[in-house]
């Protein structure tokens, strides 16, 4: 599937099948209701990609469509495959604006579901290729093509400008640790926005190191940093009105004589300093330093994390749904809302920092980065640390979406998270087809001259 381009038409014309297949795909009950004189030059000679939907449904459709044809691969049976296939994708609708599907809608459908692809290879690609260079690679490729210079951190420097965080994690690799960002800035815009991705290319677990049956799949723990790169490149050829950065933390968390010990002190970017109990639980230090230097450094409004956080999630809330905590009881209801309409699903966790973020307690430090009782919600409690260090008086919006099952399916990854943030932040978006998929899908009123934060909160759900 590695040499499959996809393509997206309004109209892939008439063609005998048995030169070009064809695939109906679609709800039975709209399936149902195509007429036949639609697909009767398709199908009559005897019977590519044909789909049918609403129109509130292409995008889901479009994005679910993408993750059946990988990038990645590395089978020798694949390198001798010289030419390149492509699907064609025509979408028939039905019920409401069932007219033919606009060209600006394919133009999006196109970008996003590149987007997932690029996340999913990413993922997909082990640690002796996608490395905190390679990965650098690919931000610095987005970067060149969207004409943005992104800033780069690493490896000493790190120590020097306080990412005790990122820097621990990532010192014991051949490769250092980066935090690298792209920054949107556009004139007219009226919040900022942080999407935050958790980037270990591979998790050995450091000293308290993983077993020989939980360390296999852990090239998959960038997946937050990927799907943040793949919905950036997607949401700003789209035309984002708004200021959008991209933080990616990068690190691997390997074994070496470098590496952090338990009972070592961090100071992280916060300025608060984190006992390591757990060098297993090394997101949510890389995470810390990223929110912090986006509430810090970027005035960010509205800091979004995402991250393959704890394998916990996958009890919580399953394979197929990704977990958020949030701050705000509407950016929940708006997460899981927008989860429902791009196919990217999220359920919520238990926000009580009251109650939860005394397992972090510590003799010695401001906190232990891994929580006393793994039986008290350790999902949430893993999220808490990371707020923390933005804090919970915060007046901004913070969000945290934990896609540790979602991100990969069996073997191959799913490019999760990439539909969600272009679904979740649609109303910020100048595309019709993302503002339609977003979690109001209509424009909210917001009163002349309100500038505060509030309004802000309010502009996107």
């Amino acid at each position: 599937m590695a040499n499959v381009g996809l393509q997206f038409q309004a109209s892939a014309g008439d063609s005998d099948p048995q030169s070009r297949p064809l695939l109906l795909l679609g709800q039975l009950h709209h399936l149902h209701r195509v007429p036949w004189s639609h697909v009767r030059g398709k199908l009559q000679p005897r019977v590519t990609e044909e789909m049918v939907c609403e129109q509130p449904e292409v995008f889901a459709s479009a994005c679910a469509l993408a993750r059946a044809f990988p990038l990645f691969t590395h089978r020798s049976g694949a390198s001798r495959r010289l030419e390149k296939k492509t699907v064609t994708v025509e979408f028939f609708l039905v019920g409401q604006d069932n007219g033919p599907v606009e060209v600006s809608t394919l133009q999006c459908l196109a970008n996003a579901t590149d987007g997932v692809r690029l996340a999913a290879r990413i993922v997909d690609t082990p640690c002796n290729e996608m490395n905190t260079d390679t990965f650098l690679e690919e931000i610095n490729k987005v970067g060149k093509e969207l004409g943005i210079i992104p800033t780069i951190i690493r490896d000493e420097e790190l120590k020097t400008r306080g990412f005790g965080g990122i820097y621990g994690v990532g010192k014991a690799a051949l490769h250092p640790p980066a935090l690298a960002v792209l920054s949107h800035t556009p004139d007219g815009a009226t919040q900022t926005i942080a999407w935050v991705g958790k980037g270990i290319v591979y998790d050995t677990g450091g000293l308290s190191i993983k077993g020989k049956t939980t360390m296999p799949g852990m090239k998959r723990d960038c997946g937050g940093a990927a799907a943040v790169l793949g919905a950036f490149r997607a949401a700003i050829k789209q035309g984002f009105k708004d200021n959008l950065h991209a933080v990616f933390c990068l690190a691997e968390n390997s074994v070496g004589p470098n590496a952090t010990r338990p009972d070592d002190i961090h100071l992280l970017y916060s300025g608060k300093t984190v006992e390591i109990n757990n060098t297993d639980a090394e997101g949510r230090l890389v995470l810390a330093d990223g929110v912090s230097y986006a509430c810090k450094d970027l005035g960010a409004d509205i800091i979004l994390d995402m991250a393959t956080l704890t394998g916990a999630q996958g009890i919580a809330t399953g394979k197929y749904h990704a977990a958020v905590l949030t701050n705000s009881a509407e950016w929940e209801a708006a997460c899981v809302k927008a989860g429902r309409k791009c196919g990217d699903l999220v359920h919520p966790l238990v926000y009580c920092p009251e109650l939860h973020f005394s397992e972090f307690t510590s003799a010695v430090a401001d906190m232990k980065n891994s929580v006393a009782d793994r039986d008290n919600s350790p999902s949430s409690c893993a999220g808490l640390f990371i707020a923390s260090h933005i804090g919970f008086d915060w007046p901004g919006v913070w969000v945290h979406l934990d896609i540790a099952a979602p991100v990969h399916a069996g073997e191959r990854a799913t490019g999760f998270g990439v539909a969600l943030l272009l679904a979740l932040f649609g109303r910020a978006s100048e595309d019709p087809l993302l503002n339609l998929v977003s979690p109001l899908g209509c424009e909210v009123d917001v009163e002349e001259g309100d500038l505060g934060r509030d309004s802000k909160r309010r502009r996107l759900v």
